[in-house]
């Protein structure tokens, strides 16, 4: 599969533009909404190689959201958990390159006439670790957020890195 393609269950191999076309078609359904478009990786390792699935969530808040996933396959066992951890947080940058600064300029435009009645727009990077004291990813916390802030996004990690760790999770088995 080519790692550029996305799918969900109504549609497969979607190039990331079909992806950004059904993103805005989502956000002019309700153009003053409070949308939050989020994007988490998680992995796991399987007998003979490591699937990594990458979420991407449209969510109007209260009023449904919008998903697709993209699949990439490393043909080993990720066995080292810093690694592992942090090709997620590559892959979520990556797919998070592909919302260049006219894509970003293009969503926001859609909910500017809708701000002062309240619509708004953020974007997330869900990242699957967290900071408990069992956790054992709780010691790349600091730097895995950090890359993330780096691109200009929120942030998120367990429990409310739920595309990283439910959504794309639900997948990689």
């Amino acid at each position: 599969m080519n790692e550029l393609t996305f799918q969900n269950l109504q549609e497969k191999e979607m190039s990331f533009e079909q992806v950004f076309d059904r993103i805005i078609k989502f956000m002019k359904l309700n153009p003053q909404g409070n949308y939050r478009l989020m994007i988490g990786t998680d992995s796991q390792v399987h007998h003979d190689y490591t699937l990594f699935i990458t979420g991407i969530v449209i969510q109007n808040e209260g009023k449904g959201a919008w998903a697709c996933i993209r699949r990439v396959y490393i043909q080993r066992k990720m066995e080292q958990l810093h690694e592992r951890i942090s090709k997620e947080t590559s892959l979520t940058e990556e797919v998070v390159a592909l919302f260049t600064e006219e894509r970003k300029n293009c969503m926001i435009d859609l909910i500017l006439p809708f701000i002062y009645q309240g619509a708004t727009f953020t974007m997330e990077g869900h990242i699957d670790i967290g900071a408990g004291k069992l956790n054992k990813t709780k010691i790349y916390v600091e730097e895995m957020v950090a890359r993330i802030e780096s691109l200009g996004l929120e942030p998120k990690i367990k429990p409310n890195s739920f595309v990283a760790s439910s959504y794309a999770n639900r997948y990689t088995k």
